[in-house]
């Protein structure tokens, strides 16, 4: 399960970085049905394993925190056998897993007083945050108008749109990336979820930064909402991911490269807010 996990976050295959870090820790469930001759030995794979998924997308904040997290919390204890360490495992990721899904379900519940009755909004890629958010609004009797865009070259905005549609009271509308200046007049709020956020900078899917910079120029908010754990500082370099250009053209460039980055980044100056589980934080 673990060397299929670190496959599965290479190749984008999980696309919310919530959801890559609650599969990440409990990919490491496998390491309690292995047999080890001493604690050492456990606590070494479980390091090396989760290096491995880890580096499977550095660029991840959630995932990079959460795996830290499990393993220094057992590997700071004092196990005197294997199968202590492997209780101590067991609940480090029952806890990882829920404070993901605790932070989510906050982030979200702080986001929905921007999240009006009758509102039109406009979302890119895909974020379960953001798809938790509208989720919470509409089972609150509200009403919405949301814009999605296709997040090409994978469209992963099409598996967003694909969710709205199944929630009532959701118009739901799929809109080519190019095509956001035509439709943000027209929104009353752009809601975006996060890879992470260092300093002052959002470091999110490719695309965010043109669709942050349009709707500053024509004065539609921007809100960001994620778990705290994507505000991160010392200690995390943001890595981009540069994706396969077969992605973006099939037949071969002939004269040409194709680029193909999976984020950009987006000066925060450009937000209107952040929303965490922690609270909102304005700009």
């Amino acid at each position: 399960m673990i060397d299929e996990t670190v496959e599965e976050i290479e190749e984008m295959q999980t696309h919310s970085s919530s959801v890559v870090a609650v599969k990440a820790a409990r990919a490491l469930e496998d390491l309690l049905e292995r047999e080890f001759a001493t604690v050492e030995d456990f606590e070494r794979d479980l390091e090396r394993n989760s290096s491995a998924l880890r580096r499977a997308n550095p660029s991840h904040a959630s995932l990079v925190t959460t795996q830290r997290a499990i393993v220094s919390m057992v590997t700071d204890g004092s196990h005197e056998t294997v199968s202590d360490a492997k209780d101590a495992l067991r609940s480090a990721i029952g806890d990882m897993v829920a404070q993901v899904e605790t932070a989510k379900r906050g982030a979200a519940e702080n986001a929905l007083q921007f999240v009006e009755d009758g509102a039109t909004i406009l979302t890119h890629d895909y974020s379960s945050t953001v798809l938790e958010t509208i989720e919470q609004a509409v089972a609150d009797g509200r009403y919405l108008t949301v814009y999605v865009t296709e997040a090409r070259p994978r469209y992963l905005g099409r598996k967003t749109a694909r969710v709205l549609a199944r929630m009532d009271r959701v118009d739901a509308h799929l809109v080519v990336d190019g095509a956001c200046g035509h439709y943000l007049p027209e929104c009353d709020r752009v809601l975006l979820g996060m890879d992470c956020i260092v300093e002052d900078t959002l470091y999110n899917r490719v695309g965010t930064f043109p669709l942050a910079a349009t709707a500053d120029e024509v004065g539609v908010p921007v809100t960001v909402v994620g778990s705290s754990a994507k505000l991160v500082g010392e200690g995390f370099r943001f890595e981009n991911d540069f994706r396969s250009p077969s992605e973006v053209l099939l037949e071969p460039a002939e004269g040409f490269s194709v680029e193909n980055p999976a984020y950009d980044a987006t000066p925060t100056d450009l937000l209107d807010t952040v929303v965490t589980d922690e609270g909102v934080r304005e700009f």
